[in-house]
């Protein structure tokens, strides 16, 4: 027999979740169809279980810093099973935490792989569900490069089932997942050489940001080689790997671990998406109008698959909005895609909102004016490390109004938040001016630049 709901959303992720909450407190009948864990990536593979090492990777950088501040401190070892099966047990009760809520919530599991019959019916595992309202929201997976023994390397979603530190670790790639591994790789003892493919890390980011964290990475230890492409994986006896260079069949290095981190894709194949008449762009990604609604009547898409701002907060917007719309009777209901603010979790973090400064420039041109500034917060006053600070306001006009804001160093991920909000109710450099500033701190920067 069939069962009928009013929405139906497609992995049980950030957006997915997030839809069916918000449409079950309007009263809708709403269920969720997941495969694998609820939380998505982003609760198993991602953004919280990274945090959770990124905290054990500052405090190694903490306790690096702590004779300098006067402590006399003997660090005997690094237990990194201690911090993964602490994470994997934080992770477990997120998991068992959203099981609870689902049910309190009167929101149904459907567990399996769904399929399209047509429109608006899904095939689960051979058992038929129709829904009035269907939100596609599968999320994204690792890709693994075509190349002879690429399967002796893993992706970010293997690096979270390691249950050792390797000694020696190659990360190709130069996004965020990238410099995000890398970074808490080095900090917590294993030696790290990134292999980019072009010149540059973070190629969205700001020039700035890309060339401070450049610097930090390199004087932290890591080994950047740019302009490198993997023509093979060799796995030895020892289970080492060796990398082979693509142009110059020459051996790049000997490594324990190899993580690709060269991006992702979106987890439509197997759908059948046809047979809904959805289609997709030539990456599989699903094209949406501002309100999340596909051509077809009924159907929606939120979150990474549609390949607009990757973020678990984006796709959480994304799919609340939406069932204000369909179920709130908020009929002009959706989520704005400009000035969403993010933070990359490297050492040290970066975060940022608004346009670049070659962005601006390309829309603004002459009316663009830049602040910026590149010091030495007070924590590093008088540490051996000497980590760097590095902040850049975009304006644009004879009112200076703020269309981007840059940041690197320490402190910066809690910083921007603020700042986010200030920029969304269109602040100008004035207003930034006026500001009274937090002394001291480095975020009063942003408030005293001149």
């Amino acid at each position: 027999m069939t069962k009928h709901y009013d929405l139906i959303a497609i992995g049980a992720g950030s957006g997915g979740l997030s839809v069916a909450e918000r449409a079950a407190k309007y009263g809708a009948k709403c269920a969720v169809v997941e495969a694998k864990k609820l939380g998505g990536t982003c609760v198993n593979l991602g953004c919280v279980p990274k945090k959770v090492m990124w905290y054990g990777a500052s405090i190694a950088h903490t306790l690096q810093d702590a004779p300098d501040y006067g402590f006399d401190v003997e660090l005997k070892a690094f237990s990194w099973e201690t911090l993964k099966h602490a994470r994997d047990d934080y992770v477990t009760g997120i998991n068992s935490w959203y099981h609870t809520y689902l049910k309190d919530s009167d929101i149904d599991e459907i567990t399996g792989y769904a399929r399209f019959i047509d429109a608006h019916t899904l095939d689960v595992d051979g058992n038929p569900f129709t829904a009035d309202h269907i939100v596609i929201a599968p999320g994204t997976y690792p890709v693994v490069p075509q190349v002879p023994g690429a399967e002796h390397g893993v992706t970010s979603d293997g690096f979270f089932a390691w249950e050792t530190l390797p000694d020696r670790v190659a990360v190709v790639g130069s996004g965020y997942i990238a410099v995000e591994i890398a970074g808490l790789l080095n900090a917590l003892g294993a030696d790290v050489t990134m292999l980019l493919r072009r010149e540059h890390l973070l190629r969205p980011f700001d020039a700035m940001l890309r060339e401070c964290l450049m610097e930090e990475m390199i004087d932290a230890g890591i080994n950047i080689v740019t302009s490198s492409q993997i023509g093979e994986v060799q796995k030895q006896a020892d289970d080492s790997l060796d990398l082979i260079c693509a142009d110059t069949g020459q051996l790049i290095g000997r490594f324990d671990q190899l993580l690709w981190a060269i991006g992702r894709a979106p987890a439509t194949s197997g759908m059948d998406l046809a047979n809904a008449s959805v289609t997709t762009d030539e990456e599989g990604y699903i094209p949406t109008d501002p309100f999340q609604n596909t051509p077809i009547a009924g159907l929606y898409a939120i979150g990474d698959v549609t390949g607009q701002a990757q973020l678990t907060p984006v796709a959480i917007a994304a799919g609340r909005r939406l069932a204000d719309r369909l179920f709130g009777g908020m009929t002009d209901r959706k989520l704005d895609y400009d000035l969403v603010p993010t933070v990359v979790f490297s050492h040290p973090p970066i975060a940022t909102v608004g346009l670049t400064e070659s962005e601006a420039r390309e829309i603004h041109g002459s009316a663009v004016k830049i602040y910026q500034s590149r010091f030495t917060p007070m924590y590093h006053a008088f540490t051996k490390h000497q980590s760097k600070m590095a902040m850049k306001l975009v304006t644009v006009g004879a009112r200076e109004k703020v269309v981007g804001c840059h940041v690197i160093g320490l402190g910066a991920d809690e910083m921007l938040q603020g700042f986010a909000v200030a920029m969304r109710m269109g602040a100008t450099k004035q207003d930034f001016d006026d500001t009274i500033a937090i002394h001291p701190s480095a975020a009063e920067e942003l408030v005293t630049m001149r």
